[in-house]
Formats: structure tokens, sequence, C-alpha cells
């Protein structure tokens, strides 16, 4: 099962495919959507819009992961990522209804099984529960596809992750 793995973001928006069989993953690809100050909200929301399509189209993933955004300090950066996630679901749920999200502590809960894990040590697990050579970057990729193998590992209990 082809699985879409997205950390939402407005300058810089992660995402990684993993192909998740029982028992095993492998990563297909990972990337990042990126936008640019210099653009208007506009402008930068509809290019996610139009990108996130475009990896839709190619990769053609069974089901989507998203993380959860958990903001407190600063309004206005959480209202801009909150369109930018919000454009994210609007693009996938034209595409699929078999959406899910997961807290940042659930993604790092399943990967390290530690939901107060660092950075590092997520890209290390990531990198070897992979088989990666090297860390995925930049960082918004790796916890994309952190996501997208949290998704994976949560197997017969996705229902109560699925986005209502």
């Amino acid at each position: 099962m082809m699985i879409l793995g997205i950390d939402p973001g407005l300058a810089i928006l992660g995402w990684g495919i993993i192909d998740a069989q029982p028992g095993r993953q492998k990563l297909v690809d990972y990337g990042c959507i990126l936008t640019t100050p210099e653009q208007t909200l506009p402008e930068r929301l509809k290019q996610i819009g139009v990108e996130m399509r475009a990896l839709l189209q190619l990769y053609q993933p069974e089901e989507i992961a998203f993380e959860e955004l958990f903001f407190a300090r600063n309004v206005t950066t959480a209202l801009t990522v909150g369109a930018a996630r919000g454009v994210s679901i609007a693009a996938c749920a034209e595409y699929t209804d078999k959406l899910y999200e997961y807290t940042p502590m659930q993604v790092k809960q399943a990967i390290v099984g530690w939901g107060k894990a660092d950075k590092k040590q997520m890209q290390q697990m990531v990198k070897m529960l992979l088989h990666m050579e090297e860390i995925a970057k930049p960082d918004d990729a790796a916890d994309a596809i952190a996501i997208a193998l949290t998704h994976a590992a949560t197997g017969p209990a996705k229902a109560q992750f699925k986005m209502k």
C-alpha cells in the first residue's frame, strides 16, 4: 500500500511516500513543496494546492497521513500554516477520503518508542527503519516520512485516526 505522509507548512511542506507491505516498508520518494515570502499568501496557497495535486497524480497513494498542528506561541504563524494545511487537506480530499492525522507525540511514540524524542533520534530511526544511506533532508521531509511510517504501523487501529 502506498502511503503519503505530509508535514504541513507554508514555506516548507514536507512529503514522503512509502510502500508499506506487511512486515516491511520501503521508501519510494520524498521532498518538499517550497514557497517564498516574496509570494502573496494566495499565490503560496495556490502553489501548494497545484503541487499537492501533481504529487497525488504521480504517486497515487492509497492513504494519506497528516501531522496535526500544535502551536501556541505565534498566532500569525499558526494561521498561515493552518491555511497551508487546509489547502493540502482539500486537495487530498478531492482525491480520496482515506485521510488520517497524528499528533507529533504519537509520531514520536510510534517511531522511537518515546513521545518526547528529539529530532535527531527521530531522523536516525527513520533512516534505520527504511535502510537509508543518509538522513532525509530537509527536516520537514524526514518528518513526513515518519508520519507515513506511523500510519503504516497503526494497522487495524487506523480507523481511530481517520480525519472527521
